[in-house]
């Protein structure tokens, strides 16, 4: 009996053996293919941006016509919908928006700052692409969200991080624009204390002198 229980073990040990080795072996063939896929994908992503910013360089010399920047702006589109994984996907997604900013199509601009937003591999394009969001609003007059967007940029930033100075500025700005003169007047002198040589430290303390004056009838 003893022999047939172990019998049995060794029969059923065998088979899960077997079956992990299959799986493995699916396993890796799987990876070995998506591996492949992937390095292709991302050459031909690579391939398609340049071609993007070439017909984008086209299209921003002085005598394009109107036709080459819907060139650039398609081809742009095409290598942020077909390559969602391409390393430099959201620098096209970034490049798509400012085109599309440039053409006064400004949800179109914020939906592509969005994907940059999402896509972004560094801080520095992070908070471009979150600059870029709110400058859309900023441009349609909704100075309460392009103020949260700027908000956002900064938040868990430091007065030396990359563009904490512009979107400090522009948060500012957005609130003055908005009414919020106290709340602008606060943001101004906060970056003034903050960063009192800083390349807009003039500018800043103009506006501060502005907002502290009498308001006229």
């Amino acid at each position: 009996m003893s022999e047939l229980l172990a019998i049995l073990r060794a029969s059923r040990w065998g088979r899960w053996a077997g079956l992990a080795l299959i799986i493995l072996a699916a396993v890796g063939l799987g990876w070995g293919g998506w591996m492949v896929w992937s390095t292709r994908a991302e050459s031909h992503g690579a391939v398609a941006l340049a071609q993007a910013r070439f017909l984008l360089a086209q299209a921003q010399t002085p005598n394009a016509v109107p036709e080459a920047k819907e060139r650039a702006q398609k081809a742009l589109e095409d290598v942020v919908a077909e390559y969602p994984r391409l390393s430099s996907g959201a620098q096209a997604a970034y490049q798509l928006g400012n085109l599309r900013f440039a053409a006064g199509q400004y949800p179109q601009a914020r939906a592509a700052f969005q994907v940059a937003r999402s896509r972004a591999r560094s801080a520095s394009l992070t908070s471009l692409a979150s600059l870029g969001v709110g400058f859309t609003f900023e441009a349609e007059k909704n100075y309460e969200a392009a103020e949260k967007s700027f908000a956002e940029t900064v938040k868990g930033a430091s007065p030396k991080d990359f563009l904490y100075e512009e979107a400090m500025s522009d948060m500012a700005r957005v609130q003055e624009l908005g009414g919020k003169r106290a709340a602008a007047l606060e943001t101004y002198q906060k970056l003034l204390k903050e960063l009192p040589d800083g390349r807009r430290a003039e500018e800043l303390r103009a506006r501060v002198a502005t907002l502290q004056s009498p308001v006229k009838p």
